[in-house]
């Protein structure tokens, strides 16, 4: 007898397990199909991988009971300093300045390692939530009343929607017609966490440069997470190298300020690219977090757009529910689509003009740019008004979940 369920989650990353538990602690019936093994993330060993999660995730993450759990094992950002920077010259003389000492919020953010976050919600999942690891969704039939989900052992599911939670290269997303529109960016993102001498302060430290953005976050302890954007002939340069040559080469562009660094994980690499899909939902299907939009990583928004998705779309579907309504109709994915995509996509589009401004050495542009920063800085109104947007508290109507209150 064929399984049903009100909605189907393809993808077990961190979206669209939040997504499920959201859903599920409202009464909606959940499965989350993940290609990976249920053990692909959830080592207890340190391996530098992190996320800058905005005071609105944060609420989420407390309205689904889970950061009582989480803050422990976090570090809150206290101050966010950006500047023009180029390799062995620090910080140019304009630079922003944030500091949650100026908001009622708290902390501007916290950094939050993906082992810790990831082992959470799989947790919370065990008992509310159906998760069958190792399976892939592949295929898919909306019809008038659900969506016949074929699943890679040759299982079918029924459901009334679908969702997309299954990345950039989102199969959910190509089978329904969706489309993308996008452009590398010529850059590869080297990650790396640091143990060094001093302490951080809880202070995240962004340098733009001509070659890429180098951001500096502060992790528990004497310890930060590096994400550093280079060509791609340069980072592949780079990462060829070994820990001690790797250190030589950014040692210059990270500075003394911090005293010694070492390394204190494995190294990774990324290529980046914009990948915006051209519509966030289709006949019986949904999209959120990469799948709908994959982004620059300036500021660390990634993460934080996904969840903003989930949010939204977690709030529609369960009001629809409770008036209803069939959650998978035209009707009410219209309005998860209204409430999320402009927003989304001008904020991938911003990161991507802000990168490509930084990119360039010319003279009257730097120069500009840094009048710009100091100006900012030195403006009250603009520099609370750029802290909420980077908060994630700028969003109107704002989700419920992202102000701490459950559905």
């Amino acid at each position: 007898m064929t399984q049903q369920f009100d909605v189907l989650i393809a993808g077990g990353g961190l979206n669209g397990p939040t997504l499920a538990l959201a859903l599920a602690d409202a009464g909606l019936s959940v499965a989350v199909v993940d290609p990976r093994p249920v053990d692909a993330r959830s080592g207890d060993g340190f391996d530098g991988r992190a996320y800058a999660l905005a005071v609105a995730s944060v609420r989420l993450l407390s309205a689904l009971g889970l950061w009582d759990g989480l803050a422990g094992d976090s570090q809150p950002i206290r101050q966010v300093k950006a500047s023009q920077g180029q390799p062995g010259e620090g910080a140019a003389p304009f630079f922003l300045h944030f500091d949650s000492a100026e908001t009622e919020e708290g902390p501007v953010g916290h950094m939050l390692e993906d082992r810790f976050l990831y082992r959470a919600l799989m947790a919370a999942m065990s008992d509310k939530v159906t998760h069958w690891p190792g399976v892939a969704v592949t295929g898919q039939q909306p019809g008038p009343a659900g969506v016949t989900v074929t699943l890679s052992d040759g299982r079918q599911i029924a459901a009334r929607l679908l969702v997309g939670a299954d990345g950039r290269g989102s199969g959910v997303a190509h089978r329904a017609g969706i489309r993308r529109q996008g452009w590398d960016y010529g850059q590869t993102a080297l990650v790396a966490a640091l143990d060094h001498d001093l302490p951080h302060e809880g202070i995240a430290h962004q340098y733009f440069m001509s070659t890429g953005p180098l951001a500096i976050l502060p992790l528990p302890g004497k310890r930060s997470s590096v994400v550093w954007s280079e060509t791609h002939a340069n980072a592949a340069a780079i990462a060829a190298l070994d820990d001690t040559e790797f250190l030589s080469v950014l040692r210059p562009r990270f500075g003394d300020f911090l005293g010694g660094i070492a390394l204190a994980g494995p190294r990774f690499s990324y290529p980046l690219s914009l990948s915006l899909a051209e519509r966030y939902a289709a006949p019986r299907v949904a999209l959120v977090g990469d799948a709908a939009h994959g982004v620059h990583p300036i500021a660390g928004q990634g993460l934080n757009l996904g969840l903003r998705d989930v949010a939204a779309l977690a709030q529609v579907l369960v009001e629809a529910a409770r008036c209803g309504e069939d959650i998978g109709s035209e009707l009410v994915l219209e309005r998860y689509q209204g409430w999320r995509r402009f927003d989304a996509t001008a904020l991938a589009l911003g990161m991507d003009g802000v990168n490509r401004l930084f990119g360039t050495d010319n003279g009257l542009v730097s120069a500009v740019r840094g009048l710009g920063m100091g100006l900012v800085t030195r403006v009250p109104a603009l520099r609370r008004g750029f802290m909420r947007q980077a908060a994630g508290l700028s969003i109107d109507p704002m989700p419920r979940l992202l102000t701490g209150r459950a559905l």
